[in-house]
């Protein structure tokens, strides 16, 4: 489901949680989709690229192997787990998109009709990627974690002076799990006052599912959370994530606050005439 006005468009991340294995990742698509999700997200690297050679080098254990090289290599899916993906996601009904780190990332995703890229928080202060995804000509997510105001300002000015559209500005913060006091959700207000002209959302990695709610109720127009089979996996994501029951509980009452916002107007509703009857014992002004 595309976003709405007036929805709140709902997004699993899955990113990194599926830890290298396509079949973690359907069952992450299926669970979001349980949860009343509207898309769920992942992250996409060209190792080689984002990484330096230093920093592939470094000693790091892990089931992939000795080094942080071997272990970013294996969190990473390829092409034919992407088509399963794609197959997954449209047998479920639910959208997909990711966050390419590099070039060579964006033309990878190009292989597939996602409704929007995602630019990473980390991305949000490269040019050549931020213009390389302009020239796509999709939509783009913007995370904003990471960065002050002036930082979010060039970089929305930027992508507008490329002709690039702009789907949703998300406040974010990027610690991983976030603590209340970092969370400023009061910066949701701030970026619509800034920029009445996009949507804002929130993309939040703290432990609780009210703070998607919270959003919502400020008039986030997409919440995006990290989404985990179980927070105690391995992984430098999972503990920042909600599982399956934190997820639905957030939708679930995600949703309910749409309905019960109501639209504004006063009224009397029918069903509390009967109570006008047998309540007041006047009406006489």
């Amino acid at each position: 489901m595309p976003m709405i006005e007036g929805r709140c468009y709902i997004v699993a991340e899955i990113g990194i949680n599926h830890n290298g294995d396509v079949l973690r990742a359907i069952q992450l698509i299926k669970n979001a989709k349980k949860a009343g999700c509207d898309a769920v997200k992942f992250q996409k690297r060209t190792v080689d690229v984002v990484y330096t050679p230093e920093e592939l080098d470094k000693p790091r254990e892990s089931s992939y192997g000795t080094t942080n090289g071997d272990l970013k290599r294996g969190l990473e899916l390829n092409l034919y787990d992407y088509r399963t993906i794609d197959t997954h996601c449209y047998n479920e009904n639910i959208e997909w998109f990711a966050s390419p780190w590099d070039e060579e990332s964006v033309d990878f995703l190009m292989n597939f009709a996602c409704p929007y890229i995602k630019i990473a928080s980390a991305s949000i202060t490269d040019r050549d990627l931020l213009k390389y995804c302009c020239n796509t000509k999709r939509p783009l997510m913007i995370s904003t974690g990471m960065s002050d105001a002036l930082t979010i300002k060039k970089a929305v000015n930027f992508i507008r002076e490329n002709n690039g559209e702009i789907a949703c500005i998300y406040h974010c913060t990027s610690t991983y799990p976030s603590q209340a006091w970092e969370l400023n959700m009061l910066g949701i207000k701030t970026l619509q006052d800034m920029y009445q002209c996009a949507p804002v959302g929130f993309s939040g990695h703290d432990t609780s599912p009210s703070s998607g709610v919270w959003a919502a109720v400020l008039g986030a127009a997409s919440v995006e959370r990290h989404l985990t089979i179980s927070r105690a996996d391995w992984g430098s994501d999972q503990a920042a994530s909600l599982e399956l029951h934190g997820m639905k509980k957030m939708v679930d009452e995600i949703r309910k606050w749409e309905t019960a916002k109501g639209d504004g107007n006063i009224v009397v509703y029918e069903s509390e005439r009967p109570i006008i009857d047998k309540l007041r014992r006047k009406d006489t002004l």
